[in-house]
């Protein structure tokens, strides 16, 4: 599917050399809100002028960002948000959303893996109430196939974050298991960019499960604004 630039050129990105000025907060191509840029989405141009979805943020190029939101991508595939963004003709993907939602839920994977080989996340009843026993915990993330009923039993009434973005397979396979059902992560930055990277799946209406919590959006912040980068 190819995407032609649009008619109102006033919404175009400013050229790199008006963009150097680096900054924490970037400009959704669509609602035009500021916010941090870990609230929104990066894309980037391929080579090929395909789009990329770069939830890293490490690709080479200008950034295009957008609201992690299926209603606000609807409306950029609408608009033409992406080509007039990109200033030309843009190749976008059959089933971007698809791509957007494997690409984020295999962040989620990894930044998993890393709480675990650094410690600051176990898996498997006993020890997961071992963790809440000693206050340890931060969030818990549980399988979205998992028994809600468990999962009740399993916080006893503790008010923490639960996340559900993954299978008990796909838990499993982090921790070298056919299926994790419980996740316990301690605070600290892993739990943060977990909670960051499902926010920004909800977004997308996950088929994995719902968030069990809420984070809310970042407000609409003042200061240096990049449009892309």
């Amino acid at each position: 599917m190819n995407e032609t630039t649009a008619d109102h050129e006033d919404d175009a990105l400013p050229d790199d050399a008006a963009a150097r000025e680096r900054g924490p907060l970037r400009r959704c191509i669509v609602t035009r809100a500021v916010l941090p840029k870990e609230a929104l989405l990066r894309f980037v141009i391929g080579p090929g002028r395909e789009l990329i979805p770069d939830p890293g943020g490490r690709l080479p190029g200008r950034g295009l960002w957008l609201t992690p939101d299926d209603e606000v991508l609807r409306k950029a595939l609408k608009q033409g948000a992406f080509a007039r963004a990109a200033k030309g003709a843009v190749k976008v993907p059959e089933d971007l959303g698809g791509v957007i939602s494997r690409a984020l839920r295999q962040r989620i994977q990894d930044f998993l893996g890393l709480a675990r080989r650094g410690g600051a996340a176990v898996s498997g009843r006993e020890a997961v109430l071992d963790w809440l026993r000693g206050g340890r915990v931060a969030l818990l993330m549980q399988a979205s196939d998992g028994s809600p009923a468990e999962r009740e039993r399993l916080l006893g009434g503790r008010d923490l974050p639960v996340l559900m973005p993954l299978t008990g397979a796909e838990m499993g396979a982090v921790f070298g298991r056919d299926r994790a059902v419980h996740v316990a992560v301690a605070p600290g930055r892993m739990a943060a960019a977990l909670e960051g990277e499902v926010t920004r799946l909800a977004g997308f209406g996950s088929p994995a499960g719902p968030l069990v919590f809420s984070v809310p959006r970042a407000p609409l912040a003042q200061g240096r604004v990049r449009n892309g980068g």
